[in-house]
């Protein structure tokens, strides 16, 4: 699928269904040596946008279900955030988290800037980046999971890769929905651990606040037992059959993810 978004795998703790920090200075990061662009004086604190913090005064995705573009941009270094183009950074983007390169979807463009989807809590969060210094590509890759089915469709432009039934979230801790993406792939040091690869995404449990030491990040992983597929008994997280696992494990950092009820 045409797009070089680099991804690297990383042994990392996971416990349960939940993503566990593969460092701690990268959970606790939350102050960040800006661009001298980015701000009047050369160092300023902001939040950093990753899987582990909660952001304010960022606008929200409205389209929720709307189809992505599939042009993504990834921060060469640390990128200032804003809540619109022109005004002052609110937050920051790292050029890597969870082991991975941050590729992040587009939902808008104008003249020198991007709107993108982040990682960070709220779900649906979006911040704008300024277009200097960041690599864009395109793919034409997308994953779709339709809870009411249970059902994961992965698409390669129109073309259908393929479709698996799957498992989703519980009626207490459900999957969330909306469109986000994926935003690193992992893989457990213990190799009897319940899936090979970890693949989260850029949205977040919004029953659990924390689960398993970590914050509660929603990903695709496998799991050993198939009896498990068509049934909503996960704590958010979707759990795919084997090759699913692998078509899925194929697609660039960045891809959208659509979730829908």
């Amino acid at each position: 699928m045409p797009l070089d978004a680099p991804r690297r795998f990383i042994g990392s703790a996971l416990v349960a269904v939940s993503l566990v920090a593969s460092t701690q200075a990268e959970a606790a990061a939350s102050s960040v040596t800006l661009a001298a662009d980015a701000s009047a004086t050369a160092t300023t604190a902001l939040p950093s946008s990753t899987t582990f913090t909660q952001l304010s005064g960022l606008p929200q995705d409205t389209d929720t279900y709307g189809e992505l573009s599939g042009v993504v941009v990834h921060p060469g270094s640390t990128a200032a955030v804003y809540a619109q183009p022109g005004g002052k950074p609110v937050a920051t983007l790292p050029a890597q988290q969870l082991g991975s390169q941050t590729w992040v979807p587009v939902v808008e463009a104008r003249k020198g800037w991007y709107r993108v989807l982040l990682p960070s809590k709220p779900n649906h969060v979006t911040g704008w980046l300024k277009a200097t210094g960041l690599k864009k590509a395109r793919s034409r890759a997308r994953a779709i999971v339709n809870l009411g089915t249970k059902k994961l469709t992965v698409m390669n432009a129109s073309k259908k890769v393929g479709t698996w039934t799957v498992a989703i979230g519980g009626p207490e801790t459900p999957t969330p929905v909306g469109r986000t993406f994926l935003l690193a792939l992992m893989s457990p040091k213990d190799k009897a651990a319940y899936s090979p690869l970890i693949m989260p995404l850029g949205t977040h449990s919004t029953t659990l606040d924390t689960f398993g030491g970590g914050p509660g990040t929603v990903a695709f992983h496998g799991w050993p037992d198939p009896k498990v597929f068509g049934k909503a008994i996960t704590h958010g997280c979707i759990r795919v059959p084997a090759p699913a696992l692998k078509v899925l494990a194929k697609l660039p950092l960045g891809t959208p993810v659509l979730i829908t009820p």
